[in-house]
Order: structure tokens, then C-alpha cells, then sequence
């Protein structure tokens, strides 16, 4: 990594030993960016208590034996003891000449790791709403950056494809005729086959005891009944590569693994857990009862693992996933992107694995969790019906409200290059807007500011990319003819540098913390200083020795802006 930050903490580190002791080596001191200096190292303050000093005299002794002369033109100390540290720019543009040199633009490679991480999880014969955006979309900028980290990501998409509705659902395709239009309303229109074969349950109790009748079929694994509700897999399969390819996420049938994969293993989970003392009867259901989960009244929440009918539940199945994901794929680290509200009883599995043994203190499980897309009446997003909306339909009107937006602002453009930059812009306008907002927060959906060209918006940073590639076209050149070295006259240049050099130590904490509105909001503020840049220092009117380094500067921010892009999905269009 270039990061001033990261260069620098080692050295302080080495200050910190050699002032107060060997056991202080490996301190991590707290160095960041700061409206006062380049860097800001807050070391002092808590050292004081430990030694016993004032902040500043701390300080004092941490300035004697920092060796800092080759980075740094000025190391100060202000106010309660903090180190102000200003670089020097010949400093800052060789780190700058580094980073354009990397092919990975300091971007580390992590020791790696396998890493399952579930996210989408759409039902068969379902729509998807826009309830499963968030879990795709950030699902999906992990797992893109984990790989790009080192990790050994494996998707898992953990569809809902078993259970009691299939009863009905395979009746109703056995009455409409397989291969019908009707039939294939599952690839275009699955809440429209859904609920057709709903109202008939409901209302005609003969076909209500077929239904029954088939989920007993389908449990007991008969080959006609499989081969029907695979048809009905195999159509919803259609239907979600539609809406993955509109949204360009990574997910494909391969990383398909729905509750249906881990039937066989139901049974055996509920006996292993059952002779280990773990789980037992409770009114007719086999429950596992955990210390410190206690409902009302301080009664213990059971975690149902067979219900008393003899069916299993999403504790059962998720219980045989964990043992799967950390025996079968040997997993390190596993990360569910899944809603907020499903935090108690992922704890529940969770524990419940670490007492059975099937989940090691030694693999790491994480809820990365979503919170809710709401509507401008600040509830959960819904048509004005009151049902879920349509997450076709809401890509749909982004793309619309993209193309009108380009329409106005470029009329110049040939209508074949509107036509394929809508979709870029209005699909990324939607995952930015969701992205950049931390993981586990609420946000109000609004299509006129996620497409808007100004703010912290994905067109903003397509624009700010875009309009680099146009400053080559104007120069009469590839972007990847500049190569020049830095120079750095301008304050502009100087802050644009800075911000450059983080890009490897964002993109390092979006693995570890897995928080990518991390990167949008770095991504917003690469942005916001290129075009300080591009105001205040000319590039192609330069002289010619600073033209080249400022063109170098220019494709170095391109590059970093459209790898950021590229780890959050969303494309940069070349013109805009």
C-alpha cells in the first residue's frame, strides 16, 4: 500500500518502543488525515495514562526519535498532543509514481482465506422484490472484493426452493399443462402463477388435498413429483438470471445451493443433536434451548429444529448448511448477507453449531446485516397497492429515469450510445444509492437524486470518469500513453495525490470490516478532488513538461475510479 498512513505507522511504532519500552512494541498508533495537517498522529494521548506524562511531553519524546526526514518537511506538535505531520511533495509524487507502477494501484494481497458468503436467496416461483436488492447487490461488491483481496470467495445462493407451497404449486402446472404459456408465467411473471395456484388452495378443498397429498410425494422423494418441481426450479432459474444479468451481478446456477441440497441431512442433524443432549421434546417439536435467549416473561426461546408435525424449519436446514460450509468447504470465514431481523436467530444456529462441535471457535461466521429500502413515506417500499415492488420493475423505471436524465443533459450523443449508457447509468445509479448507505441502515429510495449527475451519486462518479477519458480524446491520446512522472505545483495536484494514495487501504478495510459504502464514500471524495483538480490546474493548455504529468495524473484517477467501479459492479461508461 502508498498510503502516507500505513508507510508512516510502522515508523511510529519503532518512536513508541524506543521512548517508553519494549513493551510497547507493536503499538498501533492512530494515524489519519486531518483538516490541520497531511497526517494526524493521535499516539500521545493515550500513551499518557500508561506512562504516566502529560499528552505533550509524550509527544515531545515521540518527535526526538521519530525518523521521519526523508518523508516529512515539517513534524509539529499542537494542541493536547497530537503530531502534525506535512509531506513533502517530492515525497508524495514518488509514492504516486509507485502506485501508477502497480498493476494492483497498492491494493495488497491478503493471506487467503475460503470464504462462503450467502446472499440474493430469492424463492422458486416467486417474484423478487425489491427486498432482495440490498442482499444482492451488497452481497455481490463483497464478494467481487474479497476475490480481489486473495480470498477463495464461494457464492451461495440460497434459494427457497422446497417446502409445503410446492404442493399447490406443482398441482397448479399439472392444470394449466406443462409447456402451456401459463406454465411459463414461473420465467415472467412467478407471483402471477403463485397466486393463481394460491386462490385455488383456498378455494376449492379438493384441489387443497391433491396439493397435501403431492407435498407428501415430494417429501418422499417420488420421481414423478421431482421431476415437476424441478421443471419449476429450472423456470425460476430463468427468471433470476434475468434480473442478475440486469443488475450485472456475479451469481450463476453454479452457485446455486437452496434448501433443497441438504434433505438428506435433516434427519441426521436432528438425531446427532438429539444424542448429544442438545435438543429435546417440547410440546410435540424437537427444540434446542440455549442459555441467554429468553423471550417474554423470561421464558426460553426453543429453536425448532422438527416441528411437531415431523416437518423441518429454516433452523433445521441452516444448521445443515453451517456443518456443510465448514466440514465440506472448509471454511475460514463465513459471511451471511441476510436482513437485519434474522440476527437472533442466526445466534441461535450459531451457538447451536459451537455446541455440537459442527462450528469451530477457529472459523468465523459474520451477519453482514441489511437493513430496509423504504419509500418516501419513510415505510418499507411497496406499489400503492400495498404489495412488495417489483424488482423488475423498479430497474425498469431507473433505466427510464437515466435515459431521460442523458436525453436532456447530452442530445448530441448518437441515440445507439443513449441507448447503452442508460442501463449503466440508471442500474448503477440504484446499487450506488444502495451501497453507499452503511449495510445495516435504512434509506429512502429516490430515483431523481440516485440519477442526478451532481452529489453523491453513481452518475457523478461515471461522470468524473467519463469526463477523463474525454480530456484523452480531446489530447488526441490513450490514456495509457501517459506515463509520465508526477509533479506537484499546484495545492489541487498535491490533495489529489493524497487521495489517490488511500485507495489500497479502502479497499483493505471494505474486506476486513466488510462495509462497502467505505469505498463510495472514498470513490465520492476521489471525485469531488479530481474536479478541484481539473478547475484550478489546466491540463492540455499546460506547458508541456506539466501537461504530461498532469495527464499522468488524470489516467492514474481513471484507473482508480473505474477499479472501485468494477469492486462495487457498476460499470463506467466511456462517454457520457
Amino acid at each position: 500500500m502508498f498510503s502516507p498512513s500505513a508507510v508512516l505507522a510502522p515508523r511510529v511504532s519503532v518512536a513508541i518502543e524506543e521512548a517508553f519500552g519494549a513493551e510497547f512494541r507493536g503499538a498501533d498508533p492512530v494515524l489519519r488525515p486531518s483538516q490541520f495537517a497531511d497526517i494526524q498522529v493521535n499516539a500521545a494521548l493515550a500513551l499518557s495514562k500508561r506512562v504516566g506524562l502529560p499528552p505533550r511531553e509524550v509527544a515531545a519524546r515521540l518527535v526526538e526519535r521519530l525518523e521521519l526526514g526523508d518523508v516529512c518537511e515539517t513534524v509539529e506538535i499542537s494542541g493536547p498532543g497530537f503530531l502534525n505531520l506535512t509531506l513533502k511533495d517530492g515525497w508524495v509524487a514518488g509514492q504516486v509514481a509507485a502506485m501508477a507502477g502497480d498493476s494492483r494501484l497498492g491494493v495488497p494481497v491478503q493471506e487467503a482465506q475460503r470464504i462462503p458468503i450467502d446472499y440474493s436467496a430469492p424463492n422458486v416461483a416467486k417474484e423478487m422484490h425489491v427486498g432482495h436488492l440490498r442482499t444482492t447487490v451488497v452481497g455481490d461488491a463483497l464478494a467481487r472484493t474479497l476475490e480481489h483481496l486473495g480470498h477463495d470467495v464461494i457464492r451461495q445462493n440460497h434459494i427457497g426452493d422446497w417446502g409445503t407451497p410446492f404442493g399447490m404449486l406443482i398441482e397448479h402446472l399439472l392444470d394449466v399443462g406443462e409447456g402451456t404459456d401459463e406454465a411459463r408465467l414461473v420465467e415472467t411473471d412467478p407471483n402471477g402463477f403463485y397466486q393463481a395456484a394460491r386462490a385455488k388452495f383456498d378455494a376449492d378443498d379438493q384441489f387443497a388435498n391433491r396439493a397435501r397429498g403431492r407435498v407428501v410425494a415430494l417429501q418422499a422423494g417420488d420421481a414423478e413429483t421431482l421431476r415437476l418441481w424441478g421443471e419449476l426450479v429450472e423456470f425460476s432459474k430463468h427468471y433470476f438470471n434475468r434480473i442478475y444479468t440486469r443488475l450485472g451481478v456475479t451469481l450463476t446456477d453454479a452457485d446455486l445451493a437452496g434448501e433443497s441440497t441438504y434433505n438428506d441431512q435433516l434427519a441426521a442433524i436432528c438425531d446427532e443433536l438429539e444424542a448429544a443432549g442438545l435438543a429435546t421434546m417440547s410440546e410435540g417439536a424437537l427444540c434446542v434451548f440455549l442459555d441467554g435467549y429468553t423471550g417474554r416473561e423470561g421464558k426460553p426461546v426453543p429453536l425448532i429444529i422438527r416441528k411437531s408435525d415431523g416437518g423441518y424449519g429454516y433452523a433445521t436446514t441452516d444448521l445443515a448448511t453451517i456443518k456443510h460450509r465448514v466440514q465440506d468447504l472448509k471454511a475460514d470465514r463465513i459471511v451471511y448477507v441476510i436482513g437485519a431481523p434474522q440476527a437472533l436467530h442466526l445466534n441461535m444456529v450459531w451457538d447451536t453449531a459451537r455446541k455440537a462441535g459442527w462450528l469451530p471457535d477457529t472459523v468465523v461466521p459474520v451477519h453482514t446485516q441489511i437493513g430496509n429500502v423504504l419509500g418516501e413515506d419513510r415505510k418499507i417500499l411497496r406499489t400503492r397497492s400495498g404489495a412488495p415492488l417489483r424488482l423488475l420493475t423498479l430497474l425498469d423505471e431507473a433505466v427510464a429515469k437515466a435515459r431521460a436524465v442523458i436525453d436532456e443533459a447530452r442530445p448530441d450523443l448518437p441515440e445507439e450510445t443513449r441507448a447503452t449508457i442508460a442501463p449503466q447509468v440508471g442500474i448503477g445509479a440504484v446499487k450506488y444509492a444502495d451501497l453507499s448507505v452503511a449495510h445495516d441502515s435504512e434509506y429512502v429510495f429516490d430515483l431523481e437524486r440516485m440519477v442526478a449527475l451532481t452529489g453523491n451519486t453513481g452518475p457523478y462518479l461515471q461522470y468524473a470518469a467519463a469526463r477523463i477519458r474525454s480530456i484523452f480524446r480531446n489530447a488526441g491520446l490513450e490514456p495509457a500513453a501517459a506515463t509520465s512522472t508526477v509533479e506537484i505545483q499546484e495545492q489541487a495536484e498535491r490533495a489529489l495525490c493524497l487521495a489517490l494514495l488511500e485507495f489500497g487501504t479502502v479497499v483493505t478495510q471494505v474486506g476486513d470490516e466488510l462495509e462497502p459504502h467505505r469505498l463510495c464514500a472514498y470513490l465520492f471524495q476521489l471525485a469531488q478532488a479530481f474536479s478541484a483538480f481539473y478547475e484550478n490546474c489546466p491540463v492540455i493548455k499546460a506547458e508541456p513538461a506539466l501537461r504530461e504529468s498532469r495527464l499522468a495524473l488524470c489516467v492514474l484517477t481513471l484507473r482508480v475510479l473505474e477499479e472501485g467501479l468494477g469492486l462495487l459492479g457498476i460499470e463506467a461508461p466511456a462517454r457520457m
